[in-house]
């Protein structure tokens, strides 16, 4: 699932390609993808010729502020991700324009859902299995919402200090993997990042929430921010379907220490990284370093 990373990348790629751009048609073979408003031949309707004014993330959310006070949400959920470009449709079958492009990827063939702008440049979601969600909003109903103000904090705003991280803790129990994975704790932190965070601060992702000291909250704090920046820096982790609007990989890949890497020598002991699983998802640690 595209995480924190992946999302901002894809707004920064969006925002440089896509603003100011109007919305002149909507085609998709998968039409419950729209979540909101429910009726696609109505979304097409109310989203026709509606300017791009911002983009912006949320979570896990990309949010398109849009003209006349809409705003346009899309999760892309696990194998999700948007791209911008030109596409011919040959039997069906979208095709990028251009043969030698990115766009041309396997990953970025699942294209179920296709915004046609105002310039001839098109806006798709290539979503493998067809879990992501977009929504049409009036923006201040988005804004009020119950999911959208029960989110945590974003943890790479400037305001977003280690107080205020400590504070998310108090009186919490659980295991801490889980907990910062919660978006309603923090927003934004997937497995992969959760793994990687909690290997640079020396913590087993099973450790109880309310057994760690305020050492090694500080040691979190600092990581996942770490962590998180640095995915943003290297356009975020491609090791499976994500790709960012250009249809070209994130570099992240290189730099994972744990995640994925069951078997592999931990890079700052040597001790084989394991994998677990709890909560429905996979953990990775190093034995050696992340002790219980």
């Amino acid at each position: 699932m595209p995480e924190l990373p992946e999302v901002e990348t894809t707004v920064k790629g969006l925002k440089s390609k896509v603003l100011n751009r109007a919305f002149v048609d909507v085609w998709s073979d998968w039409e419950k993808i729209v979540k909101k408003p429910k009726n696609f031949s109505l979304f097409k309707k109310e989203i026709k010729d509606k300017k791009i004014k911002n983009i912006w993330r949320r979570a896990k959310n990309v949010i398109f502020d849009l003209s006349e006070n809409y705003s346009l949400l899309i999760h892309q959920k696990m194998t999700g991700h948007l791209l911008v470009g030109k596409w011919s449709q040959q039997n069906k079958i979208w095709k990028p324009i251009n043969q030698n492009s990115p766009l041309n990827d396997p990953y970025n063939r699942f294209l179920h859902l296709i915004f046609f702008l105002d310039n001839n440049d098109m806006i798709a979601l290539s979503d493998a299995r067809k879990f992501a969600k977009v929504e049409l909003w009036k923006t201040d109903e988005l804004l009020n919402s119950k999911e959208f103000k029960s989110l945590g904090p974003e943890p790479l705003e400037k305001d977003f200090t280690f107080e205020k991280f400590k504070k998310i803790f108090q009186n919490k129990r659980g295991r801490i993997k889980l907990v910062i994975m919660n978006p309603q704790v923090v927003a934004g932190v997937g497995n992969i990042y959760a793994s990687e965070a909690l290997w640079t601060a020396k913590i087993h992702p099973q450790k109880d929430v309310a057994k760690l000291t305020e050492k090694e909250l500080k040691s979190l704090y600092e990581a996942i921010r770490k962590v998180l920046d640095y995915g943003v820096k290297l356009g975020g982790e491609s090791f499976s379907d994500y790709r960012k609007p250009d249809g070209s990989k994130g570099d992240f890949d290189t730099e994972r220490k744990v995640y994925k890497r069951e078997g592999q020598k931990c890079h700052r002991c040597g001790t084989k990284i394991k994998r677990i699983s709890f909560g429905g998802r996979s953990a990775f640690y190093c034995p050696t370093c992340q002790k219980l």
